[in-house]
């Protein structure tokens, strides 16, 4: 009972652990399943058939370039736009500042149903074709108060006898900004624009509502799923969250390096 008691909070972290890995290691175990039918929901014999040809399923790799695409700019939109106004929000002092940080919460807090609905409606009274570009557009719009979070947390902590101390050395603004003040907020930066790329990539409510005829990854799954679940499926699954674990793990050793150099 002393050991149970004395590690507690690392068993509880561990299962909480198991407990969120354990739908990804189902999704990988039947990446290699060879279904008797069309679904595949229960283990028949092991294969290696959906690896060798991933993209075996008409419009599935069709559907995934478009969603990686689409995730792509609005990643890249959502940060550049998401860090100006952190930036500003931070850094200034102006009418409806305050207006304006509690605005920024709404997309987070309100359903996704709501904003779906809300941008359809406002496409329609624009008389805007339902596509690639009102994909896009939503999804800048969605990953937009993430990416002014992460950042915004960042800049706020951010010591600025630093800036004053480059500015002394006769830095102007823009070298100041581009050596001291953006490598510095690059941490909270690239937070957002990864949690940016997982939110577009896997959206399906908001996508559902203003793609109009367009097919992304998460559509096709669900398309998918009404009449069978191809083994491919699983494929791309399990290759994105390998490489999403090892972008991460890669992440966390070039900090600790980082760290092991700056102590030496």
């Amino acid at each position: 009972m002393r050991w149970l008691r004395k590690n507690l909070v690392v068993i509880a972290g561990l299962l909480t652990l198991a407990y969120l890995i354990l739908p990804n290691v189902i999704v990988m175990v039947f990446s290699f399943n060879e279904p008797a039918g069309r679904f595949n929901y229960s283990w028949r014999e092991f294969s290696t058939d959906a690896w060798r040809d991933p993209c075996g399923v008409a419009d599935l790799c069709g559907s995934l370039a478009l969603s990686l695409q689409i995730a792509a700019w609005a990643t890249l939109g959502a940060t550049v736009l998401g860090t100006m106004i952190a930036f500003a929000l931070v850094r200034y002092r102006f009418r409806a500042r305050g207006a304006i940080n509690s605005l920024i919460f709404l997309p987070m807090a309100m359903p996704e149903v709501v904003m779906a609905a809300s941008l359809l409606t406002l496409f329609l009274n624009m008389g805007a074709q339902l596509g690639f570009w009102t994909v896009l557009i939503a999804h800048i719009m969605f990953c937009l108060s993430f990416v002014v979070t992460a950042v915004k947390a960042r800049v706020m902590s951010m010591d600025p006898r630093l800036e004053e101390a480059a500015r002394d050395l006769y830095a102007g603004p823009v070298q100041t900004f581009l050596r001291v003040t953006l490598p510095i907020a690059a941490p909270g930066i690239a937070a957002g624009a990864l949690l940016a790329f997982a939110l577009s990539f896997d959206d399906f409510i908001i996508t559902n509502f203003n793609a109009g005829s367009t097919v992304t990854f998460p559509m096709f799954v669900w398309g998918s799923a009404q009449r069978g679940t191809p083994v491919q499926i699983n494929v791309i699954g399990t290759a994105m969250f390998v490489i999403a674990v090892l972008v991460v793990v890669a992440g966390q050793a070039a900090a600790g390096r980082r760290k092991r150099t700056q102590h030496t």
